[in-house]
């Protein structure tokens, strides 16, 4: 049984039913009021990755056999990196990617190379989309689980850039650059998922 909380305010999700733009705007600030704070983790798939395709035996340091990050998605991940600085959101260094070139190159463009350590743990959420059993499913889940249920250093949040979930699994199905904001319960204790940002959300409230 996993150790999984969930909690999806309307606010973030915007899906356009319920809320209203002034509502989501002044809790909005309150979200950011919160992540200023630390205690958080957000999770942001890469940017815009349109360039090429990976191969079936597609190499971790070739990233010729790799699809690769747009133009579009360099400009994302930029615009990201200076949204999160804007907006005086403390991030523990070095930022987390998976190894796949568009995960480190988007990371790298929003933090700086220097500030990114590469976590191959994360590759195995890549894999979730390559219609895995349901065994290999489940222990995912749960192992994503055990990483992200304890606290980042205090006063600190912890940012990984990795891979959208598939639709109806983990964390779902992402956008580029979107990102999940994961409350940490503690050690055995799960994990809450407070809502997800959109990177034009992002930019909105950074006023970019």
């Amino acid at each position: 049984m996993y150790r999984l909380f969930i909690i999806v305010p309307c606010l973030l999700l915007l899906l356009g039913t319920t809320c209203n733009a002034r509502g989501s705007e002044f809790s909005g600030s309150f979200l950011i009021n919160d992540l200023q704070k630390g205690g958080y983790i957000l999770y942001t798939r890469h940017g815009d990755a349109t360039v090429g395709e990976d191969q079936q035996d597609f190499s971790l340091t070739d990233c010729s056999t790799q699809r690769n990050l747009s133009a579009t998605g360099k400009e994302q991940a930029e615009k990201y990196g200076n949204a999160i600085r804007k907006l005086n959101i403390p991030v523990h260094m070095p930022v987390e990617a998976s190894p796949l070139c568009r995960t480190l190159q988007t990371a790298q463009t929003a933090f700086g190379t220097q500030n990114v350590k590469v976590n191959g743990f994360w590759l195995n959420i890549y894999k979730l989309s390559q219609n895995p059993s349901t065994e290999t499913i489940d222990s995912t889940l749960q192992a994503f689980t055990n990483e992200v249920e304890e606290a980042p250093p205090i006063h600190f949040n912890r940012l990984i850039v990795a891979h959208s979930f598939p639709p109806g699994v983990g964390l779902g199905e992402l956008s580029s650059m979107e990102t999940v904001i994961i409350k940490p319960l503690g050690d055995q204790k799960g994990y809450k998922v407070i809502g997800k940002l959109t990177l034009e959300e992002v930019l909105h409230l950074a006023g970019m």
